[in-house]
């Protein structure tokens, strides 16, 4: 065989090999992580969730023990928020509506994630408004066990600013949780009330 085909062919042979040694790479790297996120939950799922101390609207100390024995919708906003959070809100109202009797064993919780001005007292006002669900559980805390809980619970959120005016950025995933305390679903803001009903009610037919 001519030398000049014979080099072609073993660099061909050199890229096939490479190829391959990069494709069975990503390959374990993906087992090994998704093997990682398993033997976090036992259920393939990232772990979401855990211990918190919080305060509620009505200036009572809560924990994560709020969580048992209901489904629950956990949310991060705060009430000086001038679109994202009353939108998610109200879309969860209008969710409220379309589940029926079913939304009786559905509670949404609400984590303030602006501690220096969300005061319990602020937060029941805000959580009365018209257009929001009803019932919903508002939680307020130090600067300290805010970020507890959102760490928990893997929410992004920034001061940004200065002085009164300041604002927060924040992740907008609404986390819904078992009635085991146990992370089930992230829920997509923009999801809307009718899919999130049912992606609600069908999680509820699982268990």
């Amino acid at each position: 065989m001519p030398r000049r085909p014979v080099v072609l062919f073993a660099a061909a042979c050199a890229v096939i090999a490479l190829a391959l040694g990069l494709i069975t790479m990503v390959v374990v790297k993906g087992r090994e992580q998704s093997a990682q996120i398993a033997a976090e939950t036992g259920t393939g799922q990232p772990t979401v969730g855990g211990p918190f101390t919080l305060t509620n609207q009505d200036g009572q100390v809560v924990d994560q023990s709020i969580l048992e024995d209901k489904w629950t919708l956990v949310f991060f906003g705060f009430t000086y928020c001038p679109d994202y959070c009353p939108t998610t809100l109200g879309v969860l109202n209008a969710v409220q509506e379309r589940m029926g009797d079913k939304a009786k064993d559905l509670q949404i919780v609400f984590v303030s994630i602006d501690p220096e001005r969300d005061t319990p007292k602020l937060l029941k006002d805000y959580l009365s408004s018209d257009g929001f669900p009803d019932g919903v559980i508002g939680l307020t805390g130090t600067p300290e066990q805010t970020a507890q809980v959102a760490k928990a619970y893997r929410a992004f959120y920034q001061k940004v600013g200065e002085g009164e005016g300041y604002t927060m950025n924040h992740s907008l995933t609404v986390y819904l949780m078992g009635p085991d305390g146990q992370f089930r679903s992230a829920v997509a803001h923009d999801l809307g009330p009718d899919k999130t009903a049912k992606l609600i009610e069908r999680a509820m037919e699982r268990g």
